[in-house]
């Protein structure tokens, strides 16, 4: 197991004992000087060897046997990625890692601190069922050197930036825990108690719908999809009311811990991973608790909608009529597209009981979304163009990128009409807008005239890579809503135009269309 230490300073260290990565873009690495760095590599590197190996690096260059090591990210950036290169460090530090306590010296600008603690973060997961560990009890300390146009800054790292990057990874590597771990070891009752963790640390108590109570409750589409598993399936609220507050913003988590389909069951391999299919309610659990511990100065609920779509006696039917919360009704056409429906009610919710502001959703919602915006951009889709613009920008700064599908629901919502009820669930014709379709069925719970502002991420890419969790979501909805911080570092991270955002001109004809 690695604990993940961040500092302000560089430590005095010897290669020999503790390997050392130092790490940076190009022209942040040629403003070092021997001296910001020689406390890491004495006496095993000389000044020339330094030098030399910054001097026109383009890749990775050994400075001492694999102990030490100064790589470059890529000097080249679009402007849809992350100027924190955030992707390719996550790359260079698993690679370089070698084993046992070491440190990596992360050399950068200020701006793009928080990605790149959260892309080292990612590639020092905490679950494995090995049976012998290959990653004994180790420390991870990232020294990080701020740079700026003109050098090396003399400013370093305040403790409230330190506890900004702690907070931020822990919730990152909490998150891809939830996801990493099979249905048997994170059933709903298991992610209830991960949930009741979290809670507690915060001094929250969590309400719980869950099993029979949904149904009485008119929760039918938490509990149609599932009804039919050994664990029952639960609504969770979790929620923090500052003094003072004046607005309210509720974020809403797809928590399916296994999704075998149900009656129209995937195929043996279609359902192999499906364990992952709660990555939205991970991201959101680790996201409130790092926002709840850095200050967040509005109200802020987070809402797990847990089942896992399990196949039984009672599981739900094609054909079958499932009450939702909304009051609305939905024919099923398709068991397989459960996520919206366990949504639909947790949105609906957030709108009727909570009175939120601010509606997002956040789930691995439908394979479309890696065809439509690819493996490193969630798509999303909101009424609102500033939080569109908003949350592009914010992707850009905290390293969990998005892209825009359309919002148009005259033109897509349609794809669920229904003869018996208000709609079906899942779209007539699968290659009209998939991904922007699927969302509106969310959004149709809270209604197209609702006055805030509503905002649906998928991110069923983005949440893994190469069968590991990437705690997506994290770090997005902490830049998103960074503003509403009292930490000076996500402030850094906040985008502009959610900073003059107002969440009761949602209607406005600039900003939704219906």
């Amino acid at each position: 197991m690695a604990t993940l230490n961040f500092s302000g300073s560089l430590s005095k260290s010897d290669p020999q004992n503790n390997p050392v990565l130092i790490v940076g873009q190009p022209r942040d690495l040629g403003k070092l000087t021997f001296e910001n760095v020689k406390v890491k590599l004495e006496p095993r590197v000389d000044a020339e060897t330094f030098k030399m190996a910054v001097t026109d690096l383009t890749n990775t260059c050994s400075l001492w046997l694999n102990n030490a090591t100064v790589a470059a990210l890529p000097s080249k950036c679009s402007r849809h990625n992350t100027p924190s290169r955030c992707h390719s460090l996550s790359k260079i530090v698993k690679s370089c890692l070698v084993g046992g306590s070491e440190f990596i010296v992360l050399v950068c600008e200020r701006k793009d601190v928080l990605a790149s603690a959260c892309a080292i973060a990612r590639t020092l997961p905490l679950y494995s069922a090995k049976s012998k560990s290959s990653s004994p009890d180790r420390v991870i300390t990232v020294e990080v050197i701020l740079v700026g146009e003109n050098g090396i800054l003399n400013d370093t790292l305040a403790e409230s930036d330190i506890k900004c990057l702690s907070a931020a990874s822990e919730s990152v590597r909490l998150s891809a825990k939830i996801v990493d771990m099979p249905c048997a070891e994170m059933n709903t009752d298991d992610f209830i108690t991960e949930i009741r963790k979290v809670a507690k640390d915060l001094n929250i108590i969590p309400e719980i719908i869950q099993g029979k109570e949904l149904d009485q409750k008119q929760f039918g589409g938490i509990y149609g999809v599932g009804k039919a598993a050994e664990h029952p399936p639960a609504l969770v609220v979790l929620s923090h009311k500052p003094a003072g507050a004046t607005k309210t913003i509720a974020w809403v988590g797809k928590g399916i811990v296994f999704d075998t389909g149900g009656l129209c069951i995937k195929s043996k391999t279609g359902m192999c991973g499906m364990k992952r299919d709660c990555g939205g309610a991970a991201g959101i659990l680790g996201a409130f608790w790092a926002a709840v511990k850095l200050g967040f100065k509005q109200n802020l609920h987070a809402l797990f909608c847990l089942a896992e779509n399990a196949v039984g006696p009672t599981a739900c039917r094609p054909d079958d009529v499932l009450y939702m919360y909304s009051g609305k009704t939905v024919e099923i056409n398709n068991t397989d597209a459960e996520g919206r429906l366990v949504l639909g009610d947790g949105v609906a919710y957030a709108n009727l009981d909570l009175k939120a502001d601010v509606i997002v959703d956040m789930a691995t919602l439908t394979g479309a979304q890696g065809v439509a915006t690819g493996r490193y951009h969630g798509g999303i889709l909101t009424n609102n163009e500033d939080m569109e613009l908003a949350c592009v920008r914010a992707g850009q700064l905290s390293g969990d990128l998005v892209h825009p599908v359309p919002y148009c629901p005259e033109l897509h919502f349609n794809e669920f009409s229904s003869t018996i009820a208000d709609m079906k669930n899942s779209v007539a014709d699968r290659s009209n807008a998939q991904v922007s379709c699927a969302g509106l069925f969310i959004g149709s719970h809270i209604g197209f005239d609702y006055p805030g502002i509503w905002l649906h991420i998928d991110m069923a890419a983005p949440a893994y890579i190469n069968d590991r969790a990437t705690g997506y979501g994290v770090a997005l909805l902490n830049s998103v809503f960074g503003s509403y911080s009292e930490n000076p570092l996500l402030n850094l991270t906040a985008p502009d135009l959610l900073q003059t955002m107002d969440c009761n001109n949602g209607n406005s004809p600039k900003k939704m269309k219906t």
